[in-house]
Formats: C-alpha cells, sequence, structure tokens
C-alpha cells in the first residue's frame, strides 16, 4: 500500500467506521479499524477465562498473536493465527473492549500492531486516539462528532429499534457516560488533534460526510480510484 494515512477520530457511534470503510474505497485505501483489535483482545481473553484474572491478563497478553493484514478494502484481524469474524460484534465483547482499552498495556500492544500495519500510508484508519497517538503525523486528521441524541438514534435504528421510544433515551444516556468515560482516561483520552478538522455529522448525510474527507484528501495530495459524483 503506498499514499496518505488519513486518521478519523470521535466518540462512540459517531459514524467512523461506516466513513472509514466508504472513504477508503472511494480513495483506493485499506481500510483499518483499530477497534477490532480492541475488541479481538477483549473477546479472546473472555473466551480463555483471564478476562477478570490480573495475574494472567499480563502473561496472556504478551503470548497472543495479534495482527491485522491488508486485503483490500479492508485489513483483517487474525488472533492467534485465524481470521477473527463475527464474534467480535457482540454487545458483550464491545462493552469489555471499551474498559480493556483504558489498560497501557493493551494501547501499547495495539499501538505497535496498528502502526506496523500502517507503514507505508495509502489507509484510512478509524478509533478514538489515530490522530494524537497512533499516527500523530497523518496527513490528513478527522474529528468527527454528532449529538448524543443523533448518535443514539443512529444506533437504534440499526438494530431495527424504535428511534421514537424509551430505547434512544436509554441510549443517549449510555453514550453520554460513555464519552465522559473516554474523555477522562489518563491514557490517550478522547480528544482531537490540535491540527484534526471537526466535522459536526449530526444534519449531514453519510454521503455528504465522505464526500468531504474525500475532498480534502484530494487536497493533500490523494489520487482516489473512484471520483464518485462530481461534487465529491
Amino acid at each position: 500500500m503506498s499514499g496518505l494515512v488519513v486518521a478519523i477520530d470521535g466518540p462512540a457511534a459517531s459514524g467512523k467506521s461506516t466513513t472509514a470503510r466508504e472513504a477508503a474505497r472511494r480513495l483506493g485505501y485499506c481500510h483499518m479499524n483499530s477497534g477490532l483489535l480492541y475488541r479481538a483482545i477483549a473477546w479472546t481473553a473472555l473466551r480463555d477465562g483471564w478476562i477478570d484474572d490480573e495475574r494472567r491478563f499480563d502473561t496472556e497478553l504478551g503470548r497472543l498473536r495479534l495482527a491485522m493484514l491488508p486485503v483490500p478494502p479492508e485489513f483483517t484481524v487474525q488472533v492467534q493465527g485465524e481470521v477473527a469474524g463475527p464474534v467480535l460484534a457482540s454487545a458483550e465483547t464491545a462493552r469489555r473492549a471499551s474498559r480493556v482499552a483504558a489498560l497501557p498495556q493493551v494501547r501499547d500492544r495495539v499501538l505497535e500492531v496498528l502502526r506496523g500495519a500502517g507503514e507505508g500510508g495509502g489507509v484510512v484508519c478509524d478509533g478514538r486516539d489515530i490522530g494524537t497517538v497512533v499516527f500523530p503525523t497523518a496527513e490528513l486528521k478527522i474529528f468527527l462528532v454528532a449529538s448524543p441524541e443523533e448518535r443514539a438514534r443512529r444506533r437504534v435504528l440499526e438494530r431495527g429499534g424504535d428511534p421514537q421510544g424509551r430505547e434512544l433515551e436509554q441510549e443517549a444516556t449510555q453514550l453520554r457516560e460513555r464519552d465522559a468515560r473516554d474523555a477522562s482516561r489518563s491514557i490517550a483520552p478522547l480528544l482531537p488533534a490540535a491540527d484534526a478538522i471537526e466535522l459536526d455529522t449530526t444534519a449531514m448525510r453519510p454521503d455528504q460526510v465522505v464526500d468531504t474527507i474525500v475532498k480534502l484528501a484530494i487536497d493533500r495530495g490523494a489520487r482516489p480510484v473512484d471520483d464518485g459524483d462530481d461534487s465529491a
């Protein structure tokens, strides 16, 4: 892979992965979802019974073979030599991954894997500290934001729920709590890089967000394989 490194950060449910995936496709780059590595560690620790065992955790983490391999238009995650697939999408894995991500030893391990996979560029990577910690010299840094209510609405719709019901209020509350936890943690808190471009997507369609990012990447020298429509 060759090209720019595009770093997309933002709070939970801000549309980072969906946006990064489509932007990567449009640019002819490979999409790197950093959250999958944290989920892979949490899922393995849950499955093998060391998620809450402090004495075993560091030992097992050190033994864990973790890799991201470019399979355009995505990077796939391998754990112990096997591709980790749909199991990473479970709600329990996501919940535990958020807490595991606060551990310095886990972040160091993930950082090593991400930087190795992104060496040479041609990647669009999303997460919560990509532009500040993982790729601080990325040519383009984006920080996506949206109101908790809008993010909750999107998440409820994804699950097939009622965006007008009590489920929406509960989801918005959980997202606010997640935002506060991510922003206040001592290790790599959720903050935009000083040179990041903030995009408020509350009132934007997904295609508009992607168009904006692709145009910004082109302005910085990217040569997309698919320019899309004239508005891009």
